[in-house]
């Protein structure tokens, strides 16, 4: 009996160290997968403070909760089973699934910019007098959610290539781990920069005076930084979308448009020396965002035409 008993704890202690082994395996595949797409987490970032800028105090905390669970959503009950299911039976679906969406941030980035301009808008905006808060509070988390999923949606292609090898199981393990970290972080420091104002109040009526002069200066920086987000939010889903094209294009066998980019990259690379990485990195960003910007201009423009036509028929 004792020598049974001693089997069993054995046998315990082997399945506990294999089991310890696969978590850390699956920590570090996921860390792994979560830098990969370090850049598409930053675009992410950059994108959803737009969709807080000018409510009240009160409800930026909860729109961001909202826009976080929908993430969440996003990324645990509709990409993950998706990945899932793509990498076990049709792969070759993930690259023009994934130009779909970036497609469509090529549209909505073009669209802001054409608001910019002055041109038509689609939805109400900050700038409209609002007749139902509860309305366009509704609206701006659904337009919020939905952009997420497409940046979501390259997180988790970006995190499926880097563990494509691996069981399923650890698939899924490593993919909402993936989801769950990213969502988390960047949630996490969106709602860290919305509340900053919050913040700085509290410290103007400290009695110190570097604490009054530190409150009084994050005062007079929120608006701005909110407003330099919410351009480099533009930006970023054009870059994002346009480099999503753009290599989803590499991957079908179209080579002319990511050579010219990465050839462009190069020379950049090579003439300026100990900047390199950052000037490299800039030149690809902003000729993505070329592409993205002819691109949703013309899916923008079609869209418009379409939305027209509809009105005529009406």
């Amino acid at each position: 009996m004792p020598s049974g008993l001693v089997a069993l704890l054995d046998d315990v202690s082997v399945i506990a160290k294999l089991a310890a082994a696969s978590l850390d395996d699956v920590g570090a595949a996921a860390t792994k997968a979560g830098t990969k797409a370090a850049g598409v987490v930053i675009d992410d970032a950059a994108v959803t403070p737009s969709y807080v800028t000018s409510f009240t105090p009160d409800r930026e905390l909860p729109v961001i909760f909202a826009i976080a669970k929908g993430s969440l959503r996003n990324k645990l009950l509709l990409l993950l089973p998706a990945a899932l299911v793509l990498s076990e039976f049709l792969p070759a679906a993930i690259t023009p699934l994934l130009m779909l969406g970036g497609l469509f941030l090529c549209f909505e980035g073009a669209e802001k910019i054409i608001e910019k301009l002055g041109g038509a808008k689609h939805g109400e905006t900050l700038e409209d007098e609002i007749t139902d808060l509860a309305a366009f509070e509704k609206q701006r988390i659904s337009g919020a959610i939905r952009t997420d999923l497409i940046l979501s949606a390259e997180i988790m292609a970006i995190a499926l290539n880097e563990v494509s090898t691996s069981p399923l199981l650890m698939r899924a393990g490593i993919l909402a781990l993936v989801g769950v970290v990213i969502t988390v972080m960047v949630y996490g420091a969106v709602g860290f920069i919305v509340k900053m104002d919050d913040i700085g109040l509290h410290l103007t009526k400290r009695a110190d005076v570097v604490s009054r002069k530190l409150g009084r200066f994050l005062l007079w920086a929120m608006p701005h930084l909110l407003t330099v987000l919410a351009s480099v939010g533009t930006l970023a889903m054009l870059w994002v979308g346009g480099q999503i094209i753009v290599h989803g294009l590499h991957e079908l066998g179209l080579h002319a448009p990511s050579d010219f980019i990465h050839g462009i990259q190069h020379g950049v690379e090579h003439a300026t020396g100990p900047l390199a990485p950052v000037l490299g990195w800039l030149t690809n960003a902003a000729l993505s965002a070329v592409v993205g910007v002819v691109l949703g201009a013309v899916v923008a423009g079609a869209v418009h035409i379409v939305q027209g036509l509809r009105g005529k028929a009406h």
